[in-house]
């Protein structure tokens, strides 16, 4: 595979996730309205979502993959639609990618803070890394 496609790839892999993610919070809150039976409608805001659902692993887990990845999907388009994409930044993107799938599997099962803090600090760090690493490299082009 060339580097855009690696690239490609992994945004891929990203937009998996996050689907996969998607399901597990319909799944898990759908059973909980049903079990707790719950009208759909009471659930209509998100404050009543917040008072009346119990496991909101998913949905919190959700939310989070349309916050810091936002700004790998960008890191990403730029490479590809500039043209530049350096031979680092797939294994890079790749490794990212590993931290977000970490982050939703902590998050969306056992949930220990600590740990799930740390894998999205190392991730929000790599982010931070690339976004440098690029534009230094994109500049000296």
């Amino acid at each position: 595979m060339t580097p855009t496609q690696h690239l490609v790839a992994a945004c891929a892999v990203m937009v998996v996730l996050t689907f996969v993610v998607a399901l597990r919070m319909l799944r898990v809150r759908v059973s909980e309205m049903m079990g707790r039976r719950i009208h759909p409608q009471a659930l209509a805001l998100s404050g009543q979502r917040a008072k009346r659902l119990e496991d909101s692993r998913a949905a919190d887990n959700y939310n989070n993959l349309f916050e810091a990845p936002v700004l790998f999907y960008l890191l990403c388009a730029v490479a590809i639609g500039t043209g530049h994409v350096p031979a680092w930044l797939p294994a890079l993107a790749w490794l990212f990618v590993l931290t977000r799938i970490a982050h939703s599997v902590i998050q969306c099962s056992y949930n220990k803070v600590m740990h799930r803090f740390a894998v999205f600090l190392g991730g929000v760090f790599l982010l931070v890394a690339m976004w440098v690493m690029y534009a230094v490299s994109f500049l000296a082009t």
